[in-house]
């Protein structure tokens, strides 16, 4: 009978699993391999670096008044300066400038705004998505009685009742803006809510905090971005319109 051989034992190597990653990495590697996203990316890094900038690469004073030089044409019309580029207005102020300048104060209401509509928004839609009932039904009521209420005349009213300063703007575009905020976050939590991932969590004895906290909100962030995106540039309009109107 032939004798048994024995075959050698060969240690299988080990292979290294990759970390998780989360959806906010994974949202921001598939927008850098989108064109459009990279190009409005550098857009808005463009005009972020230029308000960052506006000290150092104004070419005059914004606030300087000159009334020899007023209403200056652009450079392109026939009596337009090569001192002043887009011209001046009527008490001889660079719009230039004004425009350099100008763009640290848009970029700081609109932020500003669409951090405290997103806080509040983003707290009542997913309480209104995780809960539903009677939670839901409350919320959807103030949705909806925020959404009859037209956003430019309530802003008009409140900067004219309590002033126009911008600390005011701010608070003002901050509380009527939360809206879009809700409604999305509402809808993402109660798709979230359906996955297996957070009945695996309920089941665990989790918190609804921790559930929320970690489990919901992470991935919910793409949506949120989106709607923060939307309402900086609508907080700035409504900024510009009540500037227009002399209460920003």
């Amino acid at each position: 009978m032939a004798a048994e051989t024995a075959l050698p034992e060969t240690a299988l190597p080990e292979t290294a699993l990759p970390p998780p990653r989360s959806p906010a990495m994974i949202a921001l590697r598939r927008g850098l391999s989108h064109g459009g996203v990279l190009i409005g990316a550098g857009l808005v890094g463009f005009i972020v670096l230029v308000a960052l900038a506006a000290p150092l690469i104004a070419p005059h004073d914004p606030y300087a008044q000159d009334v020899s030089r007023r209403l200056i044409p652009p450079i392109w019309h026939a009596k337009g300066s090569a001192e002043h580029w887009l011209g001046t207005d009527k008490l001889g102020r660079d719009y230039l400038s004004r425009l350099i300048y100008g763009s640290q104060i848009s970029l700081l209401i609109g932020l500003s705004a669409a951090l405290i509509s997103g806080a509040i928004g983003t707290t009542l839609g997913v309480l209104a998505g995780y809960y539903g009932g009677r939670v839901d039904a409350v919320v959807s009521y103030v949705v909806t009685t925020r959404l009859a209420m037209p956003v430019v005349l309530v802003a008009l009213a409140m900067a004219s009742l309590v002033g126009g300063s911008l600390k005011v703007v701010v608070l003002v575009l901050g509380f009527l803006l939360w809206d879009r905020f809700a409604v999305v976050t509402r809808a993402a939590t109660r798709q979230v809510r359906a996955q297996d991932f957070v009945a695996a969590a309920k089941a665990a004895g989790f918190s609804p905090v921790r559930i929320l906290a970690q489990e919901i909100l992470p991935n919910i962030l793409n949506a949120l971005i989106v709607v923060a995106t939307l309402e900086m540039a609508h907080a700035i309009l409504l900024e510009a319109a009540l500037s227009f109107l002399g209460l920003g």
